[in-house]
């Protein structure tokens, strides 16, 4: 069961980047978790999985050499998931159809929650080094709120710079 879970229904055994598979496969459950309840239901899944995630990553890495080997994606679920979070959040703040998910957001989310989590810089990256279960889940709960501070940023550049 944590080989299931720590590899997100065995999506991390997909090859090349199963890290970025990992991501993808999150978007659109984030995406089914907003239609069913908003901002409220994908953030208390959000740590939901991150404590069931951390738990499974213990479990199948017990005994291992390697303790964040590359099929273990359930990390990138929670910080692909906290990425979302400003999306979420805005379009419920802005009263939108729930089962709204507006393209350019979770791009966005998607594509710098990728590059925080492969680049690693400064919190990111210490989280990384502490060679745990619990550093296996943060550097991508790091790299999460680092996508999500920049999907803030790009949402305020376009609806308020741009006028949209």
């Amino acid at each position: 069961m944590s080989r299931f879970i720590a590899t997100f229904f065995y999506v991390g055994l997909l090859r090349p980047a199963p890290g970025t598979w990992g991501s993808a496969a999150a978007i659109p459950v984030a995406y089914l978790l907003h239609g069913l309840g908003g901002f409220v239901v994908l953030a208390a899944a959000t740590v939901l999985v991150f404590g069931i995630g951390w738990w499974a990553t213990v479990a199948a890495t017990r005994g291992m050499a390697d303790h964040d080997p590359s099929e273990i994606v359930i990390d990138e679920v929670a910080g692909q998931w906290i990425a979302l979070w400003p999306v979420s959040f805005g379009l419920g703040m802005a009263g939108v159809d729930p089962w709204s998910f507006p393209w350019p957001g979770w791009v966005t989310a998607f594509l710098f929650f990728r590059l925080f989590d492969i680049w690693k810089p400064g919190p990111v990256g210490w989280a990384d080094r502490r060679k745990d279960a619990f550093g296996v889940m943060m550097d991508d709960v790091i790299a999460g709120v680092l996508a999500g501070g920049v999907v803030v940023a790009a949402a305020a550049i376009a609806h308020l710079g741009l006028g949209l």
